[in-house]
C-alpha cells in the first residue's frame, strides 16, 4: 500500500496533536483555565479525528488519482470551514 499524503490526514494528525495538547496541558478558553474541561474537549477531538480519517479512508477508495483526491477533500475542507463560519 503506498503512502499518499493528503489535506485529511494532515487533519487528522493536527486533531491528535491538539487532542495530547489539551490533555497534557489542559483547556485554555477565554483567558481562564478550565482544568475539568480538558478531557472531555479531547475526547471530542479524539472524535473529530476519528470521523476525519474515515472519511481519507472512503475519500481514498473512491478517487484513486492523488490529484483529485487533493481537489475533493480539499473542497470538502473549504465547505465545512464556510457553513462554521456561516453558523456562528
Amino acid at each position: 500500500m503506498k503512502f499518499r499524503l493528503t489535506p485529511l490526514n494532515l487533519a487528522t494528525a493536527g486533531f491528535i496533536v491538539l487532542a495530547a495538547d489539551i490533555w497534557i496541558n489542559g483547556a485554555k478558553l477565554a483567558g481562564g483555565q478550565y482544568q475539568h474541561f480538558g478531557s472531555a474537549i479531547s475526547w471530542m477531538f479524539l472524535l473529530f479525528a476519528f470521523a476525519v480519517a474515515f472519511l481519507d479512508i472512503t475519500f481514498r477508495n473512491l478517487f484513486p488519482e492523488t490529484k483529485k483526491l487533493w481537489i475533493v477533500e480539499l473542497s470538502l475542507m473549504a465547505l465545512t470551514t464556510v457553513m462554521y463560519l456561516l453558523v456562528s
